[in-house]
C-alpha cells in the first residue's frame, strides 16, 4: 500500500510550544466536517454612545456609589468587585504537601479606553490608541513597583464573557507569579542559558525568514500567528528589538504599536464583518522583586485569543480532549495567517467612506 506524503494542511500532527513546554494536536482534516453544534447569537452592535445607567460611562454612578468623572480620554479606577485585595489574613500553613496554600494579595483596576460606548479600538483615532498604550505602560510601572506580576488584559465581546460593551480592559496585579508567566519565565530562561539569545527574538528572526505565519509588520512590530497557536485565529504581537516591559518602549515604538493595533484589529473585525470578540493580554518580564534581577531572557509580547472558528456564530470549544489531554486545533496556523493577510486593511464600517473619499480625490 502506497503511503501518502505528509502535508501539514491535510494530515494530523503535533506541534511543540517552547514558551510553555507543551504540545498541541493539529487536525486540519476536521475542517471538512459539517457543523451541527451550538450557534452563537451575533453580538449586538447598536450600542448607545452614552447611557447613564452604564457604570463605565463618564459621570455615571457605579454600583459602589462612586461617580465617574466627566473623562475625555482614558480613565482608570479600582475595580468595585476585585478578585484580589491588598490586605487580609493569610491561610494557615499545612505541613502536608498535598494541601498547600499560600497568601495571595493584589489589586484590580479597570481602564476605560474612551468616553464613548459605541466605539472600539480599531475605530478610534491613532492618537487615541496611543493614549491607551501610554496608560498601559504607566499602570505597569506604577503597580509593578509593589507587585510581582501585572496582568493587563481585555475581554471583548459577550462570547468572551464581557458584560459591558464600553471599550475597556482590566488589570490584575498580584503578589505572586501566576501559572502561565511562571512557566514562560522558566522556559525562556532555559532557552537563554542554552542559546545566549531570548527565545522569542530567535523565533521572530526565523518567522521573518519563512514568512508563512506573518500577517502584518512595520519598522518596530511584527504581528503573526504562532506556529504553536491553539485558538483558530490566535495571534502574537512582537517588538522587533529586545524589550522587557511596556514601559521600556520608545516613543517611536509606541506610535508604531498604536498603528499596528488599529490595523490588526481592523482585520479581525473584517473577518466576519462584526466586532470580533477576543481575549488579549500583555506578557513581559515580571516586576516587584524581579525588577532587581536579570530578566534578559524575557521578551515583551501581546497575545490575542479569538474564539470564532467558522463564522460569526460558530466558536471553538475547549472541552473534552482539550480539558483532559492537550490542546487541539483544526485550522492550521499557516491557513489562519493566510486568511488574515488577505483581509482588507480598511474597516468594513468605513469602507464606503473610504471609497467615496477615493472617488472624490480622483
Amino acid at each position: 500500500m502506497e503511503m501518502s506524503v505528509f502535508n501539514p494542511s491535510e494530515h494530523q500532527h503535533i506541534r511543540y510550544n517552547p514558551l510553555k513546554d507543551e504540545w498541541i494536536l493539529v487536525s486540519p482534516h476536521r475542517m471538512k466536517r459539517p457543523w451541527k453544534g451550538q450557534v452563537e447569537k451575533p453580538s449586538e452592535e447598536n450600542v448607545a454612545r452614552f447611557d447613564q445607567s452604564n457604570p463605565l460611562c463618564p459621570k455615571a454612578t457605579r454600583p459602589s456609589g462612586k461617580v465617574n468623572p466627566d473623562y475625555e480620554a482614558t480613565f482608570v479606577f479600582e475595580n468595585d468587585f476585585p478578585a484580589l485585595l491588598d490586605h487580609g489574613p493569610s491561610p494557615d500553613s499545612d505541613s502536608d504537601s498535598l494541601f498547600k496554600s499560600a497568601p495571595a494579595y493584589g489589586t484590580c483596576e479597570v481602564m476605560c479606553f474612551h468616553p464613548w460606548s459605541d466605539i472600539t479600538l480599531p475605530l478610534m483615532l491613532k492618537e487615541e490608541v496611543r493614549s491607551v498604550v501610554d496608560k498601559w505602560a504607566e499602570i505597569n510601572t506604577r503597580l509593578g513597583q509593589k507587585f510581582q506580576w501585572v496582568q493587563i488584559f481585555e475581554n471583548k465581546g459577550a462570547v468572551m464573557g464581557c458584560s459591558n460593551p464600553h471599550p475597556h480592559c482590566q488589570v490584575w496585579a498580584s503578589s505572586f507569579l501566576p501559572n502561565d508567566p511562571c512557566v514562560k519565565d522558566r522556559c525562556q530562561r532555559k532557552y537563554y542559558e542554552q542559546n545566549g539569545k531570548p527565545l522569542l527574538l530567535d523565533y521572530l528572526e526565523k518567522e521573518l525568514l519563512k514568512k508563512e505565519r506573518v500577517v502584518l509588520e512595520n519598522d518596530c512590530w511584527v504581528w503573526l500567528v504562532p506556529y504553536w497557536a491553539v485558538w483558530p485565529y490566535e495571534t502574537m504581537l512582537l517588538p522587533r528589538r529586545h524589550v522587557l516591559r511596556l514601559q521600556d518602549l520608545t516613543e517611536e515604538e509606541r506610535d508604531a504599536l498604536a498603528d499596528m493595533m488599529k490595523k490588526l484589529l481592523t482585520k479581525y473585525d473584517n473577518m466576519f464583518e462584526m466586532s470580533f470578540p477576543y481575549s488579549m493580554g500583555w506578557h513581559g518580564a515580571p516586576t516587584g522583586k524581579f525588577l532587581e534581577g536579570d530578566n534578559s531572557h524575557w521578551q515583551l509580547h501581546a497575545l490575542y485569543f479569538p474564539p470564532l472558528l467558522r463564522s460569526a456564530t460558530v466558536k471553538k470549544f475547549m472541552v473534552g480532549y482539550e480539558m483532559l489531554a492537550q490542546p487541539q486545533r483544526d485550522l492550521t496556523a499557516e491557513q489562519a495567517a493566510e486568511k488574515l493577510r488577505n483581509l482588507p486593511g480598511v474597516h468594513y464600517k468605513q469602507s464606503g467612506n473610504a471609497e467615496n473619499q477615493k472617488n472624490t480625490e480622483t
